[in-house]
């Protein structure tokens, strides 16, 4: 028995697991997303410091929730901004297809699990910001509409999906704004579900409920029922907020390149980070592989051992029978020894039913143990292909920046060359303008001594006229 019950510190990796690792976005990196106007500006945090004095420790965690904080507060301002500019211009309802929208709503999604409380169930840690959103219905009755509205969508089965269904009525009814403050007023309600020092509890979530504010000028209409929410995996795509390097001329060019090497760090290192995550998807597949060929040797093995079961309890069927058999054609003086016999084989024949019974439940135990494991061997798969095109996404966006950075540099360098061909010409005119001043000189005093000869002959002259008189 012992044999067929799987060990309890095998890891099972679960669908939550494998989409929180999917989730993983810039505000883990070791970088500071800031705003330069209209456009994104990554830096460095050994580049920065929070204060002044003292400077604060990197590893500090006070120090990473307030810089994820910071992250997603301009990111949440750079994706409300961008929509709005957007869906004004195009001047039309917005669906689920436009993009804009879709990376509102999965920075909206990374606000809400900033700091969130994780609930152990047997599967291990689920978070989930359904929780929350749960609370407006009683804080705002209007919301008890979309609320029983997502309860009885049939699609979706995970609170995952449950809350994305949620934003998007919200914001449908033009209404996210005010559900988004009243939530964030009541914050001994939101201590259950997220740290202290979450998003939601600082006052940079008072932040974003203020800019949602804006969103109620754009009309948005959604048809949930044919729409996977349960299974997307929000990645925040930057490249939608970085500042094209050929948009500056002139003397910012210098600043164009730190920039650009800037967001070429950014890349490398988010890279890097997918690299991995990856990786740690593929060792989470092996396991999955390990333990699903040991399930399928266990079930073998239950398999043999239920067969063996049977066989033996057809034998002790025939023993009984048999024994039976004789007890009535037998002397009496045997019934007493035949009847112990007998009450022996009942006996050990309710054992092995028991033992069965109970091998054939732990036999559907682990069919169900290993129906799930392939159920998550699925999503890992699918979550690794999403994570390579990621991956094959951002090494292009790499080789465009760099292609970028060697156009700029080169022409700093022939801006360079130039700078030098004109100081060489500056020097040779200056040295010609000193040639022509001695010369000037040396004509003036010509003129001097040509001056002072025609006096004398002018004196010469005067002399030797009165003579002649």
């Amino acid at each position: 028995m012992s044999a067929l019950t799987p060990p309890t510190d095998m890891p099972t990796p679960t669908t939550d697991k494998i989409t929180q690792a999917a989730m993983e976005t810039i505000y883990l990196c070791k970088f500071r997303v800031s705003m330069d106007g209209e456009w994104l500006c990554l830096r460095e945090l050994d580049d920065i410091s929070l204060t002044p004095d003292p400077e604060p420790t990197h590893e500090d965690p006070n120090y990473l929730m307030a810089n994820e904080r910071m992250n997603l507060m301009n990111m949440a301002k750079l994706s409300i901004k961008g929509l709005i500019e957007s869906a004004l211009n195009l001047g039309r309802t917005l669906d689920s297809d436009y993009a804009p929208l879709q990376q509102f709503f999965v920075v909206m999604e990374h606000c809400l699990k900033h700091g969130l409380k994780g609930k152990k169930t047997f599967l291990g840690q689920n978070k989930s910001f359904w929780g929350p959103l749960e609370l407006v219905e009683k804080l705002v009755p209007e919301a008890a509409e979309i609320t029983a509205s997502v309860k009885d969508l049939p699609g979706l089965k995970t609170p995952v999906g449950r809350g994305r269904a949620w934003l998007r009525l919200a914001l449908m009814q033009k209404k996210l704004s005010e559900y988004m403050k009243a939530l964030i007023n009541k914050k001994e309600l939101l201590s259950e579900f997220y740290e202290p020092n979450a998003l939601m509890m600082e006052e940079e979530g008072a932040i974003i409920a203020g800019l949602l504010v804006g969103l109620n000028v754009i009309d948005a209409n959604f048809c949930m029922k044919g729409e996977d929410l349960d299974s997307q995996v929000g990645v925040i795509d930057f490249s939608m907020y970085l500042k094209d390097g050929n948009s500056s001329k002139g003397s910012e060019g210098d600043g164009q390149i730190t920039a650009i090497l800037d967001q070429k760090n950014y890349v490398e290192e988010l890279n890097r980070h997918l690299n991995a995550t990856v990786n740690n998807l593929q060792a989470k597949v092996d396991a999955l592989e390990k333990s699903n060929t040991k399930l399928t040797e266990e079930l073998a093995v239950a398999n043999n051992r239920i067969i063996t079961l049977q066989e033996e309890m057809e034998r002790v069927k025939e023993e009984s029978s048999y024994i039976l058999e004789s007890n009535r054609k037998g002397p009496k003086q045997d019934k007493t020894s035949e009847g112990q016999a007998l009450s022996e084989a009942r006996k050990h024949l309710k054992e092995e039913t028991q033992l069965r019974l109970d091998v054939e439940k732990e036999l559907e135990i682990q069919i169900g143990m290993r129906q799930e494991m392939e159920l998550a061997m699925k999503m890992l798969e699918k979550d690794v292909c999403e994570k390579q095109d990621a991956l094959v996404s951002l090494r292009q966006q790499l080789d465009d920046l760099r292609a970028l950075k060697h156009e700029l540099a080169f022409k700093l360098q022939s801006s360079d060359l130039g700078a030098k061909q004109k100081s060489e010409l500056n020097s040779r005119l200056e040295e010609k303008t000193n040639q022509m001043a001695a010369t000037i000189k040396q004509l003036e005093q010509s003129e001097k001594d040509l001056v002072k000869q025609a006096k004398t002959l002018n004196s010469a002259a005067n002399k030797l006229i009165p003579k002649h008189h």
